[in-house]
């Protein structure tokens, strides 16, 4: 089965068994998938090899993100061989590989905003970059500034942890017959009938002011993107779709915020526990809540 091949702020591979546990009973009816925050797609993932969907839909509106998804569907040995260069000419001793990695980081913000205008060979280099960065910068962020520049240090891995090629193989044969779209979550709209499931996964509503910071793309997902979206979540369901979010719980630091209570009020909202740390005293860290919310 295919797995992520990259580490993303708020993945899912932890809460996968509880996700499973909260499918549609009648999921396997279910033909078309849709993901309108795809990020590392620890969930498209285990959907994909667990279920069999007609049509698959993912998007986001992070173009880097989801050229990433787009170049492995599409050009999978190129992305290999541009990936490898880059592993191979990453130097041992850490002086030496911090040089590389802000060169590396520098060459990939001048080109900003050029997507369009990339050769094929250009794209797998760009999306092989931005692999290599995911998995040698601090923590695994994806995080850029207003300019759209990625702003992450490098990390202090002896070993990164790079995608081997069978994971990459392996993932580019899971994505095949998956639609890829850069774009907000509100145009999967015309995907969606009464036989479709949807999964949100949106930028965490912050719990505190601390873990305020856009990891995601160099727009906000602020409470009124919330709010908009718990709107498209209504009127998909009365499209007769499936439907599944899941969130911060702000009750973890705020128990009277009734933000999320309030927005999805009449849907079925579950806090389940967590391992994320939200404070950076590793003294007060502790299991958390998040919420999944579900319309069956």
């Amino acid at each position: 089965m295919a797995q992520p091949f990259l580490k993303w702020a708020g993945g899912k591979r932890q809460l996968l068994s509880r996700i499973e546990e909260r499918l549609p009973s009648d999921i396997e009816n279910c033909k078309t998938y849709i993901e309108p925050f795809i990020g590392g797609g620890a969930v498209l993932f285990h959907m994909l090899g667990k279920y069999q969907f007609e049509k698959v839909y993912i998007s986001d509106l992070n173009p880097e993100l989801t050229l990433c998804y787009e170049v492995i569907q599409s050009s999978i040995d190129l992305l290999i061989e541009e990936l490898d260069k880059l592993v191979k000419n990453y130097p041992s001793n850490m002086d030496e590989r911090k040089k590389v990695y802000y060169q590396i980081r520098s060459d990939w913000n001048k080109s900003v905003g050029d997507l369009d205008s990339f050769t094929l060979k250009q794209k797998a280099t760009r999306a092989a970059t931005t692999i290599f960065m995911n998995k040698t910068c601090f923590n695994g962020l994806f995080r850029v500034n207003r300019k759209g520049e990625f702003n992450v240090p490098i990390g202090s891995y002896v070993k990164p942890s790079f995608p081997s090629e069978d994971a990459l193989r392996s993932v580019h044969s899971a994505l095949q017959n998956v639609q890829i779209n850069t774009a907000p979550f509100e145009e999967c709209l015309p995907f969606v009938d009464d036989e479709t499931f949807v999964y949100f996964d949106p930028p965490y509503r912050p719990l505190s002011e601390s873990s305020s910071f856009v990891s995601y793309s160099k727009d906000d997902f602020n409470d009124e993107d919330q709010s908009k979206l718990s709107e498209l979540f209504r009127t998909l369901d009365s499209m007769g779709a499936r439907l599944l979010l899941s969130n911060s719980d702000p009750k973890n630091t705020v128990p009277d915020d009734n933000f999320f209570d309030e927005l999805y009020s009449g849907y079925k909202i579950e806090r389940v526990s967590a391992n994320r740390a939200i404070n950076s005293n590793p003294e007060k860290r502790g299991p958390i809540t998040e919420l999944l919310i579900s319309n069956y």
